[in-house]
């Protein structure tokens, strides 16, 4: 059964309380872990989140995350003051915690709540209760939620802007994370994502066209090739563009649906490519692209934009 028009299979692991193997509903959940689990007896308020506690709140985030991405309404008050009642905890510690996950799901790359800023700070166990929802079932991944259900715009605009800040010095964050981010690896995951792949590369393939038409170059505009549709993989780039006065723009799309910081996986060939023709070889990097499509460019050198680390290599006799 394809993913289209599935529930969500949320399963939260409320460690002793005896969840079964089966999915269970968003709402079904709550029921369940009211009748079965109860409220703390006494107020847990200033103590460390359980992780009956923290399996609960993060089942209840994602719960509002999959409506977020499917456009359903949804009252973030309500959920709350449920979450109050089930775990006993006080409204803001419940923000605060929800804020927490959306750190979390921003360093894998993924989509978090709008509204929920991240904000670190957070225990290990709350790592680990992100890591056993998404284990539970890959839809609950929210890159895999969008595909599954067809929730990506189809519209043609894309906002292009300045490429962000690079952090040079990498921040320090607990193993747990760091563990759990190189399990989920955005970059790979987007690298093996096909069909995100080739529908960022249409979309830019026809935003170049459309811009050299509005720039009064429509016999440009026609030259315009897909090259890796085309041609296939190769080249080194995936969209051959010009600028207004003809010169060649080799284009490399990398697409994800995370943030405008989600890493990326660059090939020795498109590396190579970049230092040879340094004039022409622009990234293009698409994020967001499931919500509001936004785009920015990289140009050579690439060391001067992103950090470059080789993670594979290739033995031979």
């Amino acid at each position: 059964m394809n993913g289209k028009g599935r529930g969500m299979s949320l399963r939260p692991f409320l460690m002793g309380g005896g969840v079964p193997n089966s999915a269970v509903a968003p709402l079904d959940f709550y029921l369940f872990a009211r009748l079965n689990v109860g409220m703390n007896d006494n107020d847990p308020t200033g103590t460390d989140w359980t992780d009956r506690e923290i399996d609960l709140i993060v089942a209840d985030y994602f719960d509002m995350l999959r409506k977020e991405l499917l456009g359903e309404r949804y009252v973030k008050a309500h959920h709350n003051a449920r979450l109050q009642e089930l775990i006993g905890r006080s409204k803001g510690a419940i923000e605060f915690k929800h804020q927490n996950i959306s750190a979390v799901l921003n360093r894998l790359g993924q989509i978090w709540i709008p509204g929920y800023k991240p904000m670190a700070n957070y225990q290990n166990a709350l790592v680990h209760g992100v890591g056993r929802l998404l284990a539970s079932d890959p839809l609950n991944f929210p890159d895999r939620m969008i595909f599954e259900r067809g929730a990506i715009e189809e519209s043609a605009e894309i906002f292009f802007e300045r490429p962000p800040v690079t952090d040079w010095a990498e921040p320090a964050e607990p193993l747990s994370l760091t563990r759990l981010a190189t399990k989920c690896d955005p970059a790979a995951r987007d690298a093996r994502n096909r069909e995100l792949g080739k529908r960022g590369e249409e979309r830019i393939f026809d935003f170049e066209r459309n811009r050299l038409v509005r720039e009064n170059r429509p016999d440009l505009s026609r030259k315009v090739r897909w090259v890796s549709a085309e041609d296939g993989d190769g080249a080194g780039y995936d969209i051959l563009s010009f600028d207004f006065s003809g010169r060649e723009r080799f284009l490399e799309v990398k697409t994800t649906t995370g943030h405008q910081k989600t890493p990326f996986y660059l090939t020795e060939n498109e590396r190579s490519l970049s230092e040879e023709r340094t004039d022409a070889f622009r990234i293009v990097r698409l994020y967001d692209f499931a919500r509001k499509p936004r785009a920015f460019e990289i140009e050579p050198p690439l060391e001067n934009s992103v950090i470059l680390k080789p993670i594979s290599y290739r033995a031979s006799f």
